[in-house]
């Protein structure tokens, strides 16, 4: 053979290398696929670990606790102050929404009665009849979807527990198994783990609380002007919230302009005045303190990962829908650091200048 030809000619070792990635990406998609249920279950422990890690290891390492004891609390913990709040809201939503026919019912007269009162005042036709019916015929099948991926819930959390009691008990195997098993540079290993930790911890506590904070806030107007169905509208607020710029407005405006349409004039403009006021005040506190402290996630991510989050899991993907967005573009990122050629020296989180160098350096992609 010619010097030519096995300089063209492809190494075994790249061979052996995409066949083995192969039989791996193969046999991945055969778990993933077979055990597509329980994901929302794996994300949720995940997530729950990363909430709790620094507590689990204060209880083994410097109190002592039997690792049993101190997984059993924590996961106790987990259940009252994260699962039952966010269980609450969705739980409402679906004994409220459960009857998906009264339901469109009464969310069609709320849409013509609200356009009928804009176009009467403004002359403006807001929505063509063919655009209402499309309207109309996205909120009946986006809610039915979400509904449907919601009713498994005991199951998926059932499932997380079982999942979260093992990574609790031997956190350091657990972490070193996970380590171990990622092939990349440790560098790029400590900036994933770093990283995802503030993702995690920004769209598991930072999200809600903002949901939650703004919901209450608004719940206490709709109860002072008389809105109808105030506790339903709590639930749909504090999920609405959780869309950047349009947030907790994309409910109040419509019960606003809905009220003004059956002749309660006062309460509807007074009920307008607070939301924009105390609401919207509470909502860049909120966000310009907790969030910001926590990690600065764009906004894009957030709507697009709350989008694929409902049509993957329900009502469970506001939380893990912008951390699968977050955590794709961060591999993109990861990938560059590992096989770039440039000559841009490898990042230590350790290092605090240089620490501060790779937050800028990922700063456009979470």
């Amino acid at each position: 053979m010619k010097p030519h030809d096995k300089e063209n000619q492809i190494s075994s070792v790249v061979i052996k290398q995409i066949f083995l990635l192969a039989i791996i990406l193969i046999l991945a998609a055969l778990v993933c696929f077979n055990l597509a249920m329980f994901i929302p279950s794996v994300l949720g422990a995940i997530t729950i670990y990363v909430v709790c890690r620094k507590y689990n290891f204060y209880l083994q390492e410097e109190r002592k606790w039997k690792p049993w004891a101190s997984s059993l609390v924590l996961m106790l913990a987990s259940l009252i102050i994260i699962i039952l709040p966010i269980y609450f809201i969705i739980d409402l939503l679906v004994e409220k929404l459960g009857n998906a026919q009264a339901y469109m019912d009464k969310f069609n007269i709320f849409v013509d009665k609200i356009h009928d009162f804009v176009y009467a005042k403004t002359n403006i036709d807001l929505l063509s009849k063919e655009n209402m019916n499309k309207l109309k015929g996205f909120a009946g099948k986006y809610s039915t979807s979400a509904l449907s991926g919601t009713f498994n819930v005991l199951t998926v959390v059932m499932s997380m527990y079982f999942i979260l009691y093992f990574m609790f008990e031997k956190p350091r195997l657990f972490e070193r198994i996970l380590a171990s098993a990622a092939p990349l540079k440790r560098a790029n290993v400590s900036m994933i783990g770093e990283k995802m930790r503030k993702l995690i911890l920004a769209n598991a506590i930072g999200l809600p609380v903002v949901a939650i904070g703004q919901g209450v806030v608004a719940l206490i107007g709709y109860l002072i002007f008389g809105a109808p169905s105030a506790i339903l509208l709590f639930a749909l607020t504090a999920v609405a919230s959780m869309i950047p710029i349009v947030g907790a407005a994309i409910v109040y405006v419509p019960i606003c302009i809905f009220m003004i349409a059956e002749g309660q004039t006062g309460p509807g403009i007074g009920l307008a005045i607070y939301c924009l006021v105390v609401v919207g005040l509470t909502d860049n506190v909120l966000r310009f303190t907790l969030l910001k402290k926590l990690e600065d996630i764009h906004p894009l991510n957030t709507v697009f990962g709350i989008i694929m989050g409902m049509n993957l899991f329900g009502f469970m993907g506001l939380i893990f829908g912008p951390i699968l967005v977050s955590f794709t573009l961060l591999l993109i990122q990861v990938y560059r650091n590992e096989f770039s050629d440039d000559e841009t020296p490898e990042l230590q989180l350790s290092d605090k200048d240089k620490g501060e160098e790779l937050e800028n350096k990922i700063d456009l992609i979470v």
